[in-house]
């Protein structure tokens, strides 16, 4: 059986539509997250490797990331 994307978008992105949505349930069995733009659902996906994207989210909440 194939495993399929189950998108999600933050909580947090509530901005009127800028958001990406991802798809954490391949990071067990292919050690990936897929994103995409959630105003293009049908648009291309980006596979970002778990520890690339743990070191993403690791970095924004700690406010490395700013850019104000």
């Amino acid at each position: 059986m194939t495993e399929h994307p189950q998108w999600f978008t933050s909580s947090y992105s509530s901005n009127g539509g800028n958001c990406i949505e991802v798809a954490v349930n391949l990071v067990a069995s292919r050690a990936i997250v897929p994103v995409r733009d959630s105003k293009r659902v049908d648009g291309p996906v980006f596979d970002v490797s778990a520890d690339a994207f743990t070191a993403f989210v690791a970095g924004v909440q700690a406010g490395r990331l700013d850019t104000a």
